[in-house]
């Protein structure tokens, strides 16, 4: 009976290791058994921010997140009063170099020119009787009648009168020739700064209005109406939605001599289709990425890479953020 007992339990007891062995053995085939790797990456869009060149006031936002906008649309429309008096102001300063530019190229005024010409001709007149006096005089200093200091002071007066009539000869050309050519090319360089001033401030008046540069969705807005922004402030985003392309993080082990131009399929979840891609970008992403290390002691590391695709065909219906899955 004993014996028989014992061979029992050892019987059983066989029975029970390899029972345990067998566990153990389907246990770790399901836990280390290598399922197929999977590269999951998503969808990405170029995006572009709206803002403005000079500080204002959100007078009205005309879109809302989710509306497509087109190129020359117009999104929001600033309050800049500080724009507005500049602008007065540089319009003030163009009237007034205008109007130098103006007087320069015109001359002197018509009374002016009439009244330099009359004193040039009392000049003239004065210069003939003080040349006949002269004569006269050195007629009666030739006979001896008069001193020669006589006939020196009339000489002298005579002279007078030749230089004062050059004198009044001067003012009247310069009152009919206007202002010195170098006066005029300043007056018309005063007008060209002046010019330059308003149409500064025109391109900050045009800031006011925010007008869509490129199609696309808009997808975030940022201020609300009433609320002041500063020079270079986000205003809203945009998506520019014919520029999507998938953004996928791939160890280097996995990458399988994948290079730029290549084609693979990838699976899109939300579709429950599969999508063709064509690699544009393929690059390191810096030691800060995540890595392996293929061996316990570490003897070297496997590196991550960022590659980037663009879909060969339109994809109707894909959206920043979707899902994309590579299988291997």
């Amino acid at each position: 009976m004993n014996a028989k007992t014992q061979h029992n339990n050892i019987l059983l007891a066989i029975i029970g290791f390899a029972t345990v062995v067998v566990i153990v053995g389907v246990i770790g085939f399901f836990a280390f058994s290598r399922e197929k790797e999977v590269i999951q990456g998503q969808v990405e869009v170029s995006e572009y921010r709206v803002s403005s060149k000079v500080p204002g006031r959100i007078l009205e936002i005309r879109v809302k997140e989710g509306d497509f906008v087109k190129v020359g649309d117009t999104l929001a429309i600033l309050d800049a009063p500080e724009v507005r008096a500049k602008m007065e102001q540089a319009q003030s300063a163009q009237d007034a170099a205008s109007a130098l530019e103006l007087k320069a190229q015109n001359g002197a005024r018509e009374e002016q020119i009439r009244g330099a010409y009359n004193v040039l001709q009392q000049a003239k007149a004065g210069v003939e009787i003080a040349e006949k006096s002269y004569k006269r005089i050195q007629r009666l200093f030739d006979e001896g009648v008069v001193s020669e200091q006589k006939r020196d002071e009339v000489y002298a007066q005579y002279k007078a009168m030749e230089a004062q009539m050059q004198a009044a000869q001067s003012q009247y050309d310069m009152a009919v020739n206007g202002a010195r050519r170098e006066d005029k090319l300043a007056a018309a360089a005063q007008v060209g700064r002046a010019k330059g001033a308003v149409q500064e401030v025109n391109s900050y008046i045009h800031e006011t209005v925010q007008i869509a540069q490129m199609e696309g969705e808009v997808t975030d807005i940022y201020p609300k109406q009433g609320e002041l922004v500063g020079t270079g402030s986000p205003i809203m985003t945009i998506a520019v939605m014919k520029d999507l392309w998938g953004t996928f993080s791939v160890r280097e082990d996995q990458l399988a001599g994948m290079k730029v131009g290549d084609t693979f399929t990838a699976f899109v979840p939300a579709f429950n289709k599969d999508v063709q891609l064509k690699v544009y970008s393929l690059k390191d992403e810096g030691s800060y990425a995540v890595w392996r290390a293929t061996k316990a002691n570490g003897q070297y590391d496997l590196k991550t890479f960022e590659v980037k695709a663009r879909p060969v065909e339109k994809f109707e219906g894909l959206r920043p953020g979707m899902s994309l899955v590579i299988k291997n």
